[in-house]
């Protein structure tokens, strides 16, 4: 399926995996709406896009405040293609730890967040009969994974749940959705992480360039077909190695 002449929505657009999946679909023909927190970094992302020939626009938002979305989604109007990349996590993310504060934040980011924009650009779907959604979880949204905590898995297990519901219900409107599950990704949420990774380690692993390209590949895939799940890693794959950053919750 070509990609000119579409709309495509990136949520966490500003750096890692949302920057590099919007990179990727202008490059392919789309237009692209870039959406996060931080408005410098969007617009220096939207940018380099132009300068790349592509089509591209800053939209800052906060996903969690579901007001804000739907004030965005009505004003850049029906969307073909939704990428939801916005992601956090917290550095004090064990039970002996964790905090009711830091569990709604990354909650409402990771799951409100990918549910607000899944429902505001659902009517616009239903009405043109087409639609794309991109979920971004992780592994540890397919597997149990101790070092990334119970907030960050809660979440990134329900966005998979999210995903298989909207291709029970919504297939018949001609909307897919697929979940993508990395592994580790070198982007900067792995800083937030009790003991960060070395640089040495992150270029072992899964880059947001090649994020980019598995998200371009699902938008492109025929309309017949659904890319329900993909699961991604590295083939130093360090979840099963072990580093010694990978901190645990002892």
């Amino acid at each position: 399926m070509t990609l000119e002449g579409k709309l495509a929505w990136v949520t966490g657009a500003g750096s890692g995996i949302g920057r590099a999946a919007a990179e990727a679909l202008a490059a392919g023909g789309a237009r692209v709406v870039l959406s996060g927190r931080r408005a410098a970094q969007l617009d220096e992302a939207a940018a380099a896009i132009g300068r790349a020939g592509g089509k591209a626009e800053a939209w800052p938002l906060d996903v969690a405040d579901r007001q804000a979305v739907e004030r965005v989604a009505a004003s850049i109007g029906p969307v073909d293609i939704l990428v939801n990349s916005a992601g956090v996590n917290t550095p004090k993310r064990f039970w002996r730890e964790l905090r009711g504060e830091e569990w709604d934040r990354v909650v409402r980011t990771n799951l409100d967040g990918t549910t607000y924009c899944i429902l505001a650009v659902l009517p616009g779907m239903r009405a043109k009969g087409s639609g794309v959604i991109i979920n971004v979880s992780s592994w540890a949204g397919r597997y149990d994974t101790q070092f990334t905590g119970a907030a960050y898995n809660a979440s990134k297990f329900g966005v998979g749940a999210l995903t298989a519901t909207i291709n029970m219900e919504e297939g018949v409107n001609g909307i897919r959705a697929c979940v993508v599950c990395p592994g580790e990704v070198a982007t900067p949420i792995l800083k937030t992480r009790p003991v960060p990774p070395s640089d040495e380690e992150m270029a072992r692993m899964v880059q947001p360039e090649d994020m980019g390209r598995i998200i371009r590949f699902i938008a492109e895939t025929p309309p017949h077909v659904v890319l329900n799940e993909i699961v991604v890693s590295p083939t130093w794959n360090r979840i099963y190695l072990g580093g010694a950053d990978l901190k645990r919750g002892e």
